[in-house]
C-alpha cells in the first residue's frame, strides 16, 4: 500500500508511537484520580452506542400523558403501580419522591440537584478525552526534537539520519491525528450525549412536577411539548391528526433551517 509514494510501513515506527500513546496515558494519570480513569472503558462502550438507553422525547412525554389521566383518578397514590414497569433508574427515583412528599418545593430541589449532579459526571468523563486531545500534539511536537536530537547524532550516516528525521515527523503526525481524529472527536461525542440526556431528564423534573402539581393530562401535554422540536411535533402528532400541535408544528418548521 502506498500513501502519497510512502509505504504504510514507514508509519510503524515503535518510538514514535510509545512517545504519543504512552506519553499521552501517563499525562492521563498524573491529571485525573484513579477513581476517574477506571470509567475510561464505560466511557468508550457509551462512545460506541453502548450506554445506558435513555426514553425519547415523546415517549417521555406519552408516558407522562398517561400517567396524568391516573393522577386525576386516583391521586399520586394510583402510581405506585406504576413504579414496576419504569426502567430509567431516575425516573423512578422521582416517580418514588413525589409519591412520598407533597412539597413540590423539596421535590424540585432534589430533582434539579441530580441533573445537576449527572451533569457535573458528564463533564468529567468528557474532560478526560478533550485532555488528551490537548496533550497528544504536544506531545508530537516532544517526539519531533527527540528524533531531530537522533537525527543529529547521525549526521555521517546518511541511513540512520534519514530514520531519525522520519520517526521526528510520524511522532508530529501520530500525535496531531490521534489529538483531532480520536480524542476531540470522542470527547464531543461525550458532550453531545450529554446534552441530548439532560434535556431528557428536564423534561422528566418537569412532568414530575406536573403530576405532583395535578395539571390533567392535556395541560401536561402542552407543557412539556415546548421540548420537541418542529420536526418532532410534526411527527408526533402526524398520524393522529390533531390539526392544533400540527399545523403549530408545520408552521415552526417552516422558518427552521
Amino acid at each position: 500500500m502506498v500513501l502519497k509514494g510512502a509505504s504504510i510501513t514507514a508509519l510503524l515506527n515503535p518510538a514514535a508511537y510509545l512517545i504519543i500513546f504512552v506519553g499521552t496515558a501517563a499525562a492521563l494519570f498524573v491529571s485525573f484520580p484513579m477513581s476517574e480513569l477506571k470509567k475510561f472503558p464505560k466511557l468508550i462502550k457509551i462512545i460506541f452506542g453502548g450506554g445506558q438507553k435513555v426514553p425519547s422525547k415523546t415517549e417521555i412525554i406519552d408516558s407522562f400523558t398517561k400517567w396524568a389521566t391516573l393522577v386525576r383518578k386516583e391521586g399520586l397514590l394510583g402510581l405506585e403501580n406504576e413504579l414496576t414497569n419504569i426502567e430509567d433508574p431516575f425516573l423512578k427515583q422521582g416517580m418514588e419522591l413525589i409519591i412520598d412528599t407533597t412539597d413540590s418545593e423539596f421535590s424540585e430541589d432534589v430533582l434539579l440537584e441530580k441533573v445537576s449532579a449527572i451533569q457535573e459526571r458528564h463533564r468529567k468523563g468528557a474532560l478526560i478525552f478533550s485532555q488528551a486531545g490537548t496533550y497528544a500534539p504536544t506531545l508530537g511536537v516532544l517526539g519531533a526534537v527527540v528524533g531531530l536530537i537522533a537525527a543529529l547524532g547521525n549526521l555521517a550516516d546518511v541511513e540512520k539520519l534519514g530514520h531519525s528525521i522520519a520517526a521526528a515527523f510520524i511522532a508530529t503526525l501520530l500525535g496531531i491525528f490521534s489529538g483531532y481524529v480520536l480524542w476531540h472527536p470522542m470527547s464531543n461525542k461525550l458532550k453531545l450525549l450529554s446534552k441530548r440526556e439532560i434535556e431528557i431528564r428536564h423534561i422528566m423534573v418537569e412532568g414530575l412536577l406536573s403530576l405532583q402539581e395535578g395539571l390533567n393530562s392535556r395541560q401536561l401535554e402542552h407543557k412539556l411539548n415546548v421540548y420537541l422540536t418542529p420536526d418532532e411535533l410534526v411527527q408526533k402528532y402526524a398520524h393522529t391528526g390533531t390539526n392544533e400541535e400540527v399545523s403549530s408544528g408545520q408552521e415552526k418548521a417552516s422558518y427552521s433551517s
